[in-house]
């Protein structure tokens, strides 16, 4: 980066963007102070705590609730020292900041943002051990936000997320009470989680007021005046080199021509933007088969004995475009892989076209890429037969061109990874498409790309995504994967979006609720019976505190003469003692009201 300079206000939801290698995680880096500045300076107010997700927890026998609890290191550590603090006054301290960071609440809030990423309270006692890497960083990411820095930056942070955990999250920023950075490519994400966006090109930075969607007409329409401009400005300097050209050899017009020269030179050049580059997909396109391609009666299917899906009474015609919802869990990769020919039907009946063929796409597939092979390689084993010429034109069909055709497969970006894996799926003309989460580490212009190939393409789409502008673009169909069993979802996906977060808190009825409160979760529960115990027993400590200092403050000896100032001491501990006591015991009976009010529900 070169003299790239930017404010942003303390508090702001802001989303730095910019093409793939243009410097956005240097940037982070810079911040977090673990890469030096050649130039410049980066200032942040004093004393700011920066958080972000920099890699999965690790796998141990820690619960995914500690975990999380242990990310507020101030809290973590206060905690422990209230377990072995001997000394009157650091022990009111430490209580008097326990209450100011409402650290009796912890447990409750740690609860509640590892469900909003998708864990279940069975699922938040278990060890993070029992969990996958892709989990695991929902859980690095449920730590970062529970410990609240006042500076956050997060990097692509919905690639591991669900749709109903990255609509969970959008919902978290936009509330987040101090400054967020966001990384992301993902146009929901950026058009009502942020506030503002920070763009990074070439190697400059500029601020834009407003979620992405402005931003990119406002950038649209400053890229429309420039090449206005500078083609004004090339006509101008063209007419001028024209006289000059014309006259320069005749002396009557040779100070004429000279002048013209001069202003040409003084002329500030306008610099019309550079064409952005053009991200593109070519979907082969399928032969046409008979309605329907797939019907599925009575249906059921899952792993082994274990009925995952049932009841499942299904249809899918060549042009339809389905997106898949539901929670994680639910069913929806079962779905796929049933669909996919890649789970057995348990029971019922499916029919299938005959001459069906079925592109399938999920995220683990790019992982299985061989690294060491070039993409060339990876289709002349499909197509041994087919002249290399060809092959290199579908390569450049998916945004592969000469160099990267050549390139060993380790050495290529996730999203050019992404691009190989889409062509291995569509190879084949496929009559329906199978994508599972196809946008992850894909920038803005290719998913806009993937968009318009999905448009053209004439087969079938199954669409899961967390990517809700792709899923509004392309899906005309919703079905709902809940209760082991898929159903038409006849709303649309702002419905289905605001349906998912009127679940995540209470309703706002004016009107005050006739039926009996519900109770509550057995999570809340559980925090509140902890939040009661510990209160119990700081009071007993205290309590066991203050019966020692009181016994020495009866011994007749302290009150001789020349022991003033030692009475005095153990005075002011005691009193120390009794305020901590105080405010122990206040907390500590607010606690049991709130656990008797919960368990009477």
């Amino acid at each position: 980066m070169v003299e790239a300079s930017a404010t942003i206000p303390e508090g702001h939801k802001v989303g730095l963007v910019g093409a793939n290698g243009a410097g956005k995680t240097t940037l982070f880096k810079l911040i977090r102070g673990e890469l030096t500045l050649d130039t410049g300076t980066i200032s942040l107010p004093s004393r700011a705590k920066i958080g972000g997700v920099a890699q999965e927890v690790p796998a141990s026998e820690t619960s995914l609730l500690d975990t999380v609890l242990a990310a507020d290191t101030e809290r973590a550590s206060l905690m422990a020292e209230s377990e072995t603090a001997t000394d009157a006054h650091r022990i009111a301290e430490i209580q008097t900041r326990l209450a100011d960071i409402d650290a009796w609440s912890a447990e409750a809030r740690a609860a509640s943002i590892l469900k909003g990423l998708g864990f279940d309270d069975d699922e938040q006692l278990q060890p993070c051990s029992a969990f996958s890497g892709g989990w695991r960083m929902r859980v690095a990411l449920a730590g970062v936000l529970f410990a609240q820095p006042d500076l956050l930056l997060l990097d692509e942070p919905t690639n591991y997320l669900d749709l109903e955990g990255a609509l969970w999250l959008e919902n978290y920023l936009a509330k987040y009470p101090h400054t967020v950075i966001i990384i992301s490519h993902d146009r929901g994400l950026l058009n009502r989680a942020v506030g503002g966006i920070l763009h990074l090109e070439e190697r400059k930075l500029t601020y834009w007021n407003g979620p992405y969607d402005q931003f990119a007409r406002q950038r649209a329409e400053q890229r429309a005046v420039l090449t206005s401009m500078a083609k004004k400005q090339q006509a101008r300097k063209d007419h001028l080199q024209k006289f000059v050209d014309r006259f320069k050899a005749k002396a009557s017009k040779a100070k004429q021509a000279q002048a013209r020269v001069k202003m040409i030179e003084k002329m500030d050049t306008i610099t019309p933007p550079e064409e952005a580059a053009k991200r593109v997909f070519t979907f082969p396109q399928p032969d046409e088969l008979s309605p329907p391609i797939i019907h599925i009666e009575g249906g059921s299917t899952g792993y082994g004995k274990t009925v995952v899906l049932n009841r499942l009474d299904l249809r899918i015609d060549q042009d339809d475009r389905i997106a898949l919802l539901g929670k994680n869990g639910q069913g929806k990769s079962t779905l796929s892989k049933l669909l996919s020919d890649r789970l057995p039907l348990m029971d019922g009946k499916m029919t299938r076209s005959n001459k069906l063929r079925i592109g399938y796409f999920a995220q683990h597939q790019v992982d299985e890429l061989h690294i060491d092979e070039s993409p060339l390689s990876h289709l002349q084993r499909l197509r041994p037969d087919t002249m290399q010429s060809k092959l290199r034109a579908q390569l450049a069909g998916f945004g592969l061109g000469a160099d990267q055709a050549d390139t060993e497969v380790g050495r290529l970006s996730g999203g050019q990874k992404a691009r190989l894996s889409l062509l291995l799926a569509t190879i084949d003309a496929p009559h329906m498409l199978i994508l599972d989460e196809p946008t992850n580490h894909l920038d803005i212009e290719s998913r806009e790309a993937l968009v318009n190939a999905l448009t053209a393409y004439s087969g079938a789409v199954i669409l899961v995504s967390h990517d809700m502008h792709l899923l509004s673009m392309v899906a005309d169909r919703l079905w709902l994967v809940k209760d082991g069993t898929v159903a038409p979802y006849d709303d649309d996906l702002e419905a289905y979006r605001k349906l998912l977060l009127s679940s995540e808190k209470p309703s706002k009825s004016s009107k005050p609720a006739p039926e009996k409160p519900k109770r509550p979760s057995r999570d809340a529960i559980l925090a509140l019976r902890s939040d009661a115990r510990k209160g119990e027993e700081r009071v007993n400590k205290l309590n066991e505190m203050r019966d020692k200092l009181a016994k020495k403050l009866a011994d007749p000896a302290l009150y001789e003469d020349g022991r003033a100032g030692e009475l005095a001491t153990w005075n002011k501990k005691y009193a120390e003692v009794m305020e901590a006591l105080g405010r122990a015991e206040s907390l500590w009976m607010a606690a049991l009201e709130k656990l008797d009010q919960a368990e009477t529900v």
